[in-house]
């Protein structure tokens, strides 16, 4: 079977995970069986995570075993595919501020016991600094600041990588997209080392993703 990366198959066009909860969907995504394993296909229009993959990116720090801290989860749709590929020995910190997402991130919680919700908004990352050092700090957030928290968080937390789906119209929505990546890939760079970068498009409109190494 064709892999991405460890953890992440390939199935058609699209990137797919094992199954780590075998028998049930997240958000209604197609599932495959193969012998006695299920395989979940994971949406590039609903993740941009997935959209990344397919782009292109060489570089997938999230790995089995991995102690990942997710800022911006949502309702859960791509830290339902991390889940996956870090099996029970792995664990996603999963922070959230809206209510409603946090009631179906908790839901999730019940059903993947590697999904550990936190009701927390991310550019207060001291009210949680419980988690410890993770390995990954991986950023999906609709604020103006988003670099900066993803790098504020990265530094209390010790990460070893940052991974961010950037939303170029929630930084400056009057700036062209390109002007908003080279500004931010300066941002990121005072703290890390660029290991990759891919523009979404046509999956997700005036977003860029970028994986880095912490210095």
């Amino acid at each position: 079977m064709k892999q991405f990366f460890p953890g992440v198959y390939s199935f058609g066009n699209n990137p797919a995970t094992l199954n780590l909860v075998k028998g049930t969907s997240v958000y209604g995504e197609k599932r495959i069986q193969l012998d006695k394993n299920e395989f979940r296909v994971w949406d590039p229009k609903r993740s941009k995570l997935s959209a990344a993959i397919l782009k292109g990116i060489k570089t997938l720090p999230i790995k089995e075993g991995s102690k990942i801290l997710y800022l911006g989860a949502a309702n859960g749709t791509t830290v339902s595919h991390v889940s996956d590929i870090l099996g029970l020995n792995g664990i996603v910190y999963s922070v959230e501020f809206a209510p409603r997402s946090m009631s179906d991130l908790i839901a999730l919680s019940e059903k993947r016991k590697n999904i550990v919700p936190i009701f927390a908004d991310a550019r207060f990352p001291e009210k949680y600094s419980d988690v410890g050092a993770v390995d990954v700090v991986y950023a999906d957030l609709s604020d103006p600041q988003q670099v900066e928290i993803l790098l504020r968080n990265a530094v209390l937390f010790k990460a070893k990588f940052i991974m961010i789906a950037l939303k170029a119209r929630c930084v400056d929505s009057s700036e062209k997209p390109k002007v908003i990546y080279d500004k931010s890939r300066k941002e990121l760079e005072e703290k890390c080392r660029i290991l990759d970068f891919v523009i979404l498009d046509p999956f997700e409109v005036d977003h860029a993703f970028f994986v880095g190494e912490m210095k």
